[in-house]
């Protein structure tokens, strides 16, 4: 399950980063600026196997992948308080702390950005950062609504400046092997997708997940599902919404404490031998996914998806953090067969690059700085495929009932 997962990762990476010595750095090295401390948890500290946070904890997601990277360095951190944001950088070792993000944001020397306030301040401050001159490194999901994602994308382009939804488990080698058994046509052509991502236990009361004003819900949180089923297919946005059924929440039933949908996407021709012009999908996001017989957590459930095509169905397991343990099993549809493939280093777009002990997050920064230096990265997240990650999360609320999540005061002043 997700939140099983994500502790796992931070402690996976915290253990890599005794076992592999880190690099020299570059004289010129990138300048890392983290907005944000209070979604840092300490593999060596408060370990919390079940309440971390699925958004994103910083250590997990820059400040251990930034030790084994040689082009850059933990520059500075800031916090709304001065003096938490002090002990943070003296126990991550960052060379500044701040007391406020627009203290970050002025500095100068501060190259790029990440970001990992509550969803509905991903678009207030990613937007600030670029007026700063930043490059941004944007969690998921990109924005609160289609809206912002179009204004900050916009904004991107105009300031000159990268940015990008941290998409992370797209950058790992099993992924890439994923598409590359879809595309191949060897199966044949798609005929439908099923993914899913749960918790369980549940996401705690009180946490930010379940605060509408905060863009919370698990169609936002678990928006991994949606992004594997658009990553398999090639696709933008559904052409229909064929049903959406939430779960609301018993503290704001404009949150969904789960969403099940229906979708119809039209498969791009990818190759000759997928002929099918539309695709059904089914997604399902569970923010507090019940126990098995009343007692049983459902540890097993990890994020994955299962890809049905004319001679096969192809499950990836573990999509989301491929780094710890996946598998891709192929079960030919005429002899009930299943081969199992799995990948943790290279392969079609990495080729001899990475490591086996690189995590989905640290495969990502090598591709953004790839970017950042004027590199072809092996892999990329547009802003248009943002934008239609948005827009299909507006059109499920919007089929389901529930209200779509609040748009940023800055775009209506």
């Amino acid at each position: 399950m997700a939140l099983l997962l994500q502790s796992y990762t931070f402690g996976k990476q915290y253990l890599d980063s005794w076992l592999h010595p880190a690099p020299q750095k570059n004289p010129n090295a990138l300048k890392l600026g983290v907005l944000s401390t209070a979604q840092i948890n300490s593999a060596a500290g408060k370990f919390t196997p079940f309440h971390c946070d699925t958004t994103g904890a910083n250590e997990g997601i820059v400040i251990d992948p930034v030790a084994t990277h040689p082009d850059v360095v933990l520059y500075a951190i800031a916090s709304r308080d001065e003096s938490t944001a002090a002990s943070f950088a003296s126990k991550y070792h960052f060379q500044k702390s701040y007391g406020s993000y627009e203290a970050l944001l002025a500095d100068p020397e501060v190259d790029f950005v990440y970001i990992s306030t509550p969803n509905g301040l991903h678009f207030e401050w990613a937007s600030k950062a670029l007026d700063a001159g930043k490059h941004v490194l944007l969690e998921k999901p990109f924005t609160s609504n289609a809206i912002e994602a179009e204004a900050l994308v916009q904004k991107s382009k105009q300031s000159g400046k990268i940015l990008m939804e941290a998409f992370h488990w797209q950058f790992h080698p099993a992924a890439h092997l994923f598409r590359e058994l879809l595309d191949s046509g060897e199966y044949g052509g798609i005929l439908r997708t099923d993914a899913a991502m749960t918790t369980t236990p549940a996401v705690p009361p009180g946490d930010i997940r379940w605060q509408f004003d905060l863009a919370g819900g698990s169609l936002m949180d678990m928006t991994y599902a949606i992004s594997f089923t658009r990553y398999a297919l090639h696709a933008e946005t559904p052409e229909k919404v064929l049903s959406a059924t939430a779960g609301p929440s018993s503290h704001d039933p404009r949150v969904d404490r789960s969403m099940t949908a229906a979708l119809q996407f039209k498969l791009r021709n990818v190759n000759k031998n997928a002929d099918n012009s539309n695709v059904d999908s089914t997604i399902y996001t569970d923010m507090s996914r019940s126990y098995l017989f009343g007692v049983i957590p459902r540890f097993w459930e990890f994020p994955s998806i299962r890809v049905e095509t004319d001679r096969a169905e192809i499950y990836f397991y573990n999509a989301m953090m491929p780094h710890l343990y996946h598998y891709i099993g192929i079960t030919d549809k005429e002899t009930g067969k299943t081969r199992y493939v799995s990948l943790y280093k290279g392969g079609p777009l990495w080729k001899d690059r990475g490591e086996t002990y690189w995590s989905t997050y640290r495969y990502q920064l090598e591709a953004f700085v790839d970017k950042i230096r004027g590199r072809k990265p092996v892999w990329w997240i547009e802003g248009e495929d943002s934008i239609a990650q948005m827009k299909t999360i507006d059109e499920v609320y919007k089929a389901s009932g529930l209200p779509l999540r609040p748009t940023s005061p800055l775009l209506a002043a």
